[in-house]
């Protein structure tokens, strides 16, 4: 029972911190709305991948290497905020061009490249990592079984998928996507500008 309470403990604040808004989740969006609902559901699938790599790092100790080796995390930090600023020039560089038709806006990105491009963006989250293995750290018991070592990476997998699914499921109906499609240029923009706090506060903040 105990363990069942501290699982659940921890799933609530992984369904909380899926919930907040972030690069993976703009990213979803986006694809959701501008290509198609397979798109977003793929890079949803690849957001909840990278998700369960960090949360078997995090078991393995990941938190203590990076706190030991703070040129290690930094140079995660910057690795990371570079490619997020570098989604962001490409979003807003393509801003104004219009979509013409689902069929030839699905042939510039694969399933798979959809995929890809969502577990990159989550990995090039290294704050994730440690917020993970700072919830890891305060619920999990100093001996816990080794079937955690299992469990954990998978309910990280599921509750981040399973929440940006949900995001992609509902911004893919047609009236969003109509909305989108009036205000392209007006939406791109913005997604392109928090993608840019979201690098520049990566590489530049303290915390």
């Amino acid at each position: 029972m105990e363990s069942l309470l501290i699982l659940a403990s921890i799933a609530f604040a992984l369904l909380l911190g899926a919930m907040s808004p972030g690069p993976t989740s703009i990213y979803v969006a986006k694809n959701s709305i501008a290509i198609s609902r397979k798109h977003g559901l793929f890079t949803a699938l690849g957001t909840g991948l990278g998700a369960s790599l960090f949360g078997l790092l995090s078991v393995l100790g990941l938190q203590a290497f990076l706190l030991a080796v703070p040129s290690a995390y930094l140079a995660l930090k910057i690795c990371g905020g570079l490619y997020l600023l570098w989604m962001a020039y490409k979003i807003i560089k393509h801003a104004k061009e219009p979509i013409h038709s689902d069929s030839s806006t699905i042939q510039q990105m694969t399933l798979f490249r959809a995929f890809l491009t969502g577990l990159i963006t989550q990995l090039s989250n290294p704050k994730f990592a440690i917020v993970l293995a700072s919830i890891f750290t305060a619920l999990l018991p100093k001996e816990f079984p080794t079937y955690y070592y299992f469990v954990l990476p998978i309910l990280c997998f599921f509750i981040d998928a399973g929440w940006c699914s949900l995001v992609a499921v509902a911004l893919s109906a047609e009236k969003p996507r109509r909305v989108y499609m009036k205000s392209k240029a007006l939406f791109d923009r913005i997604a392109g500008g928090v993608m840019t706090l979201l690098g520049l506060k990566l590489i530049f903040g303290m915390k």
